[in-house]
């Protein structure tokens, strides 16, 4: 019984360790989240310099938060892409004016709507729309992805409609997401 306890008690230890290790470190680790944030709320917003978050209670379901800052926001969405959700953050002058975009995270098919992670040319058409994007009209699909580019387009026009007040109708898919 003996040779049976103390490995038992030993693991029972070795966890309570990392247990209390991840703990101490819980606070250190959400400080560095929010300074990662608010970097990024920076770069997509130039010339902001203070970013507060506000409650979100609309009725659009795409915004998942807001960050107000002088000069306009950054609104975090997440639409329904083709395989999965496609979280963002955006950012929007007072105007309406897109300033910035990047996608957070998404799980598009590989080598097809994955592509708009990191294809420049694809997300440099939304900087400078005021919520008018439409794929077909005045953005290009990435090929292969038509439902990933619209679910994009439509979370650029939900975030500049929510600064605007104005209705995002435009660019969302036909199936609704």
């Amino acid at each position: 019984m003996r040779k049976i306890f103390v490995p038992i008690l030993a693991i029972i230890l070795c966890a309570g360790l990392l247990l209390g290790l991840y703990n101490m470190t819980l606070p250190l680790r959400q400080a560095k989240a929010e300074e990662e944030l608010q970097q990024k709320l920076l770069t997509l917003l130039p010339g902001s310099e203070t970013f507060t978050t506000e409650a979100y209670d609309g009725e659009d379901q795409t915004i998942r938060a807001v960050y107000k800052a002088e000069n306009g926001y950054v609104i975090a969405t997440s639409t329904q892409g083709y395989a999965g959700p496609i979280a963002m953050l955006i950012g929007v002058t007072n105007e309406g004016s897109v300033t910035g975009l990047q996608i957070r995270d998404m799980e598009e098919t590989y080598g097809l709507g994955f592509e708009a992670l990191t294809d420049a040319e694809f997300l440099a058409q939304f900087l400078g729309t005021e919520g008018d994007a439409e794929v077909g009209e005045n953005i290009d699909a990435i090929t292969g992805a038509t439902v990933t580019s619209k679910a994009i387009t439509r979370s650029v026009n939900a975030a500049v409609a929510f600064v605007t007040g104005s209705d995002s109708s435009s660019g969302a898919t036909s199936w609704g997401g």
